[in-house]
């Protein structure tokens, strides 16, 4: 596709994902664009508009303005989705915290963030009350469920929030008019901050514009319309669950069906009760999914298109049992979108969804359509290699440097770089991290962070992560925050944290060796004490040992080559 009609392709729809909402709310006005399955809340596109109108106005009443930063600390993924467009509403910047968070990891997110307003609710108020002395005085929103609602807690109607913050009331929030606000939005304004785990630092917020989130949906969207339902039961600090699920729908006009997290025994009755056409399925939710009784059944349900992230090497299996006749894939990141995209035909026409309940474009217009815009398509008997992402995104130059930035030849291991087509596709920056984004950006390429390699089609691998990420549960752990937290620890003298491959799926479990201080006597149940109370339980190391002192190279770096090693000898031994 040539360079004017690739610009043609991105903007012909607009990019701002407000106005994509506006547009729907006046075309589908009655045409329901929410469910929320855990209390069974309907809301038709122009409901939807109406409320975060609301908030919207109700945000500009408080103040709030254009490019103010407002933290989300929320549970509810409907109110959450409510908050999301009001911020966007009013221009404001939507900035995400981790609902796992506590202590330290919660206090600086918000302090780097330093928000005008903070959004959370009742049940999480207390998370906020011990860390009152380690932030600053903050206006908080706070959202108390009524009694009908499913996450009601009567013990939680006697948590009040500590007066050093000023509360406001979230049901005040939907008594706002319901017009829309017109505040005027352009694809390089600021839509989002979203905390990304640093790799020898603290956790990084990447500052994205409006345009991040067209260079996100850009493929995807191609090959859904209207008559789509998309299943979202991801967090929505992490921007799968936030933009890649719920914006794609206010992108596409369609519906998405909101839980509150994934269940393995509810999964299948949830897919019938919203007749979704399409789920986001990660790493472990895969081999629970198979590892239930296989039925003559298992293939009548309405998914045709599913997301498997990271792909599994058995996915034709799944597809097949589960009559999926697409799986998608590819290379997406909080930093740079989805940079690399494929699309796997995994059964024939009329073999996959039963076709009287088959919902979307049809299967031969998704080939079409994957074909026009040169997404990597792939039948799913074909034999892949681990790893496999597809082809990079129309919108992007993908290379694999090695470290001095020169470009590794085809199959060989390097780091996955990228350079964009247009400008704003990618984070702007760190934020308030000049020295991160620099590096990132070096030599007018976008650095990854992530060992790939390409083959002579054109085809990329993920080989794996690079400085000390650890992938546990869906969410991205920096081993510097683990370290952070147990070095905390009064008896410990320093630690060092790893990943080695998780027992189940293509995870990671985590592994930290200790030195005690000198003349302490420090046991595992101490620590594993301390990580219950310091940190989210996706944290928590699985595999805790004690060593007189950590190996290092002559200029003190520690090899922690050599503690895996170790840990893994000692885990053979105990499995043999």
């Amino acid at each position: 596709m040539d360079f004017e009609r690739l610009h043609y392709e991105l903007i012909k729809e607009g990019e701002v994902i407000t106005q994509r909402l506006e547009k729907w709310a006046t075309e589908r006005e009655k045409r329901i664009f929410l469910f929320y399955g855990e209390d069974d809340i309907k809301l038709t596109f122009g409901e939807f508009n109406g409320l975060a109108n609301s908030i919207g106005w109700q945000l500009n009443n408080l103040g709030i303005k254009k490019g103010d930063r407002i933290s989300v600390f929320l549970k509810n993924p409907y109110i959450t989705t409510l908050v999301m467009f009001g911020i966007w509403k009013i221009g404001g910047i939507f900035c995400p915290i981790n609902f796992n968070y506590k202590g330290r990891l919660l206090s600086y997110q918000i302090n780097d963030t330093n928000p005008k307003l903070l959004i959370t609710e009742r049940g999480l108020v207390p998370l906020l009350n011990e860390i009152k002395e380690d932030i600053g005085s903050l206006d908080v929103i706070v959202y108390s469920p009524q009694k009908i609602a499913h996450d009601y807690n009567a013990e939680n109607d006697r948590i009040f929030l500590d007066k050093k913050f000023k509360e406001y009331n979230f049901e005040e929030m939907l008594k706002g008019g319901k017009e829309n606000l017109n505040v005027d939005l352009k694809y390089y304004d600021i839509a989002n901050i979203i905390y990304t785990s640093g790799t020898t630092g603290p956790a990084k917020g990447a500052v994205q514009p409006y345009r991040w989130i067209n260079n996100y949906l850009f493929n995807w969207r191609r090959i859904f319309n209207e008559e789509d339902v998309i299943y979202n039961d991801l967090p929505l600090y992490h921007v799968g669950g936030a933009f890649f699920n719920i914006a794609r729908a206010a992108w596409i006009g369609c519906q998405v069906a909101l839980w509150d997290r994934f269940s393995s025994s509810d999964f299948w009755a949830r897919i019938k009760k919203s007749g979704a056409t399409n789920a986001v399925l990660l790493d472990v939710m895969i081999p629970w999914l198979m590892s239930a009784k296989e039925t003559a059944q298992d293939r009548f349900n309405t998914l045709n298109k599913v997301y498997m992230q990271p792909l599994p090497q058995y996915h034709n299996q799944v597809a097949t049992r589960f009559g999926f006749d697409f799986v998608i894939s590819g290379f997406g990141q909080t930093e740079a979108g989805h940079a690399a995209i494929c699309v796997i035909e995994e059964t024939d026409e009329g073999h996959g969804t039963p076709l009287d309940i088959y919902k979307g474009f049809s299967h031969q217009e998704i080939v079409e359509i994957v074909k026009k815009y040169d997404i990597a398509l792939v039948n799913g008997k074909t034999e892949l290699k681990k790893g496999f992402m597809g082809r990079a995104s129309l919108l992007f130059e993908a290379k694999i440097f090695d470290a001095n930035d020169n470009e590794c030849k085809n199959g060989e291991v390097g780091e996955l770089v990228l350079r964009p087509r247009f400008p704003f596709l990618l984070l702007n920056e760190y934020f308030l991290k000049p020295d991160a984004t620099i590096k990132a950006f070096r030599n007018c390429w976008f650095h990854t962070g992530d060992a790939c390699t390409k083959d002579n089609e054109g085809y990329l691998y993920f080989v794996d992560r690079m400085g000390g990420v650890i992938r546990v549960r869906g969410e991205l752990i920096s081993s510097y925050q683990v370290e952070d937290i147990i070095n905390r620890h009064p008896k410990v003298k320093v630690c060092a944290a790893f990943p080695i491959p998780a027992e189940v799926g293509d995870e990671d479990d985590i592994v930290v060796f200790i030195v005690p201080k000198e003349r302490e006597i420090l046991s595992e149940e101490e620590i594993i004490d301390w990580a219950k109370k310091e940190m989210p339980k996706f944290m928590h190391p699985k595999y805790i040992r004690f060593i007189d002192d950590l190996p290092k190279t002559p200029t003190s770096k520690i090899e922690k080559f050599k503690l895996r090693e170790k840990i893994k000898e000692e885990l053979k031994r105990k499995n043999s």
